[in-house]
Order: C-alpha cells, then sequence, then structure tokens
C-alpha cells in the first residue's frame, strides 16, 4: 500500500485532522492531503517525525502489510487466547495494538481483536480501563468502514452492544443504519431500546410485529417444503410439513381457520373424506373471523386495521364454491354429512 494510504489510516485512527497533522509537521494541510491521495510524497526528513506522530515505527509506515488471510487471523486469535492465559490484560491489548497498527486496514482483523479484548475488559485494571474502552470503541468504529458487508454488520452488531451496555441509547440507535429496515435484527434491537428508553408501549408492539412477521416467513418456509414433498407425490412427507404448520399456527395463535387451512389440501390430496370433512367445517364456520388472531394476548398492543365484513363474507362464498366443485371433491360423494353442511351454507347464503 503507498505510504499515502498508511499515514491516513493511522491518522484516522488517532482521530486527527489533516490540519492537525500538518500543523504537527510544519508543513501545510494541502501538502498532507495530497500524500493521502497518493499525488505527492512526504519529504524524506519528514519520515521519522511522521512515525513519531502516528506512533508506528518507519518499518511498519515504509513497509506497511495491508492484510491477512482468514487461517492468519484465526491463529492471531488464537495466540491472543494463549496470551491472556500468562499476561496481564494491559500486555495483552498492547500486543493486539501492535498488530492492528502493522494491519490498519484488514477490518476484519480489527473487528475481531475488539471484540475479545472488550469481552475480557472485566480483567483489566481500573486504571487504564476508560483508555481501553476508547480504543476499542474507536476499532469497532474503524471497522464499520469496511468494504465487506459481513464485517460491516459484525462491527455494528458489536458498537450496538457496546453502547447498551454503557447506557447510551442515543448512540446505540445510530448503529441501526447498518441493518436492514426489513430486517428482524433491525426491528429486535430497535424494540430493545424502547424498553430501555422507558418506552414500553412501543416495546410491546415491536416485539409483537416480530412475532407476527416471524410466524408468517416460517409458514412460507414450510407451504414450500410441502409443495416440494407433494411434487415428490411423498404424502408422508407432505403430511409432516403441514401438521408442522398447523403446530405453528396454534403456536402463534393464529385461530381455527388459520389452523384448517394448513391441512385442507393435503386432505384433498389423500382424498380423505373425514379429515377433509373437519377442515371443511372450521373454515366455513371460521372464515367470517379469519382475523381472530386480531383478538390474540400475543398482539394486545398491535394496532390492525378492522376487516372489511364484505370481504370475510366474499371469502366464505368463495369457500363454499369451492367445495361444491363436483370434480376436485367427487371423492365426496355419498358421505352425508358433507350434503349436509354444503346445503346448510347454501341456505344460510340464501
Amino acid at each position: 500500500m503507498q505510504i499515502g494510504k498508511v499515514i491516513r489510516s493511522y491518522r484516522k485512527q488517532k482521530n486527527m485532522t489533516q490540519e492537525e497533522v500538518a500543523n504537527r509537521l510544519g508543513v501545510t494541510a494541502s501538502a498532507v492531503n495530497k500524500w493521502e491521495k497518493g499525488a505527492s510524497l512526504p519529504d524524506i526528513s519528514l519520515l521519522a517525525p511522521i512515525a513519531r506522530l502516528l506512533g508506528v515505527t518507519l518499518e511498519t509506515l515504509l513497509s506497511f502489510q495491508a492484510s491477512v488471510t482468514a487461517d492468519e487471523i484465526a491463529a492471531i486469535v488464537k495466540e491472543i487466547d494463549i496470551r491472556f492465559r500468562t499476561f496481564s490484560y494491559g500486555e495483552v491489548f498492547q500486543y493486539a495494538k501492535e498488530l492492528i497498527q502493522t494491519y490498519p486496514d484488514c477490518h476484519a482483523l480489527i473487528w475481531q481483536l475488539a471484540v475479545i479484548l472488550d469481552a475480557r475488559r472485566t480483567k483489566a485494571d481500573e486504571k487504564g480501563a476508560l483508555e481501553y474502552e476508547k480504543q476499542i470503541k474507536q476499532w469497532y468504529m474503524h471497522a464499520l468502514e469496511s468494504g465487506d458487508a459481513d464485517i460491516k454488520r459484525n462491527a455494528a452488531e458489536s458498537l450496538f452492544q457496546f453502547y447498551v451496555r454503557k447506557g447510551e441509547y442515543e448512540a446505540a440507535g445510530r448503529c441501526l443504519s447498518y441493518f436492514s429496515k426489513e430486517g428482524t435484527q433491525r426491528k429486535q434491537k430497535q424494540a430493545l431500546l424502547y424498553a430501555k428508553t422507558g418506552q414500553k408501549q412501543k416495546a410491546y408492539e415491536a416485539y409483537e410485529e416480530i412475532l407476527f412477521s416471524e410466524c408468517q416467513t416460517l409458514r412460507i418456509v414450510f407451504s414450500g417444503l410441502y409443495m416440494l414433498a407433494l411434487e415428490e407425490n411423498d404424502l408422508e412427507q407432505a403430511g409432516m410439513w403441514a401438521e408442522k404448520e398447523s403446530g405453528l399456527v396454534r403456536l402463534f395463535e393464529m385461530g381455527k381457520f388459520q389452523e384448517a387451512a394448513c391441512k385442507v389440501d393435503l386432505a384433498v390430496q389423500k382424498q380423505d373424506v373425514e379429515q377433509t370433512l373437519l377442515c371443511a367445517q372450521a373454515l366455513l364456520a371460521g372464515a367470517e373471523e379469519m382475523d381472530g388472531f386480531q383478538k390474540s394476548a400475543m398482539y394486545a398492543h398491535m394496532k390492525w386495521k378492522s376487516a372489511d365484513p364484505d370481504f370475510l363474507a366474499k371469502m366464505r362464498q368463495t369457500l363454499l364454491e369451492c367445495f361444491r366443485d363436483p370434480v376436485k371433491f367427487k371423492f365426496m360423494e355419498g358421505c352425508g354429512q358433507w350434503e349436509l353442511l354444503i346445503k346448510a351454507n347454501v341456505e344460510g347464503k340464501d
């Protein structure tokens, strides 16, 4: 890596501006800017002063290594763990700091070392605790500059937890921007911040929305697995997935209508007269309360729009028309209870 990039990386680690560096070295801010952009090089007489100012050796300044492999990072992490068994926190911290100074743009290494040192801070001496904490936070923030989405997200997660432990909830909230607005991770963190800041109603609502959303996501997954099993004509496997979805619906209190909806298709596929009858009865009886989950205590704090009665009535009529299909439900012929069910609902409609 060019020396200008090395200067820039270490300057940012020390939270120094180009102007501050320039003033300390007796040059112009424009000169420092040109170094960092690679437009020019510092005079050889300035190399030692630059190294001292940035807290690095000349060898590091001139022989910079940009990154290390995943295996090398794993070996470094293992070495850090071994050193904690023998050396003090301060000594291990200094060792890690020197490694980071050697690889100041290896964000994966910086994040992992920051996590380890953060987790071990209970072993730090009180005298240097604030300095350790300050440096760890800077390393997390530096890792946020990574171009790797996973490293950036991991660093944001670590920094969020760092701020929450310190009770700095406003700063923790700023970390949410690194997570997808629609993602569960961000929603969980927002719910936690609501709870930590005394916004109980919002916290309940946020957590309940996560429950409801995750239920729908898992239903889609179970449904997909069910369809795959059907394509392979594996009714036993399909039945397992249908039962899993039904159990999920019960767990999340989606209501009897939704529970029956999980099973009716398989019952028809199997031409199971008894199960088809039970599902149809439940669906027709609960069609106008298919939004019954809105009354569940699990979602007591969520805000719902009132269901359109006309829509619910139409849904019931659609179901009835489906059940009257003479081809699809031919196997139900001769079932007296089925005929009575259809007749009763047709008459009820009329």
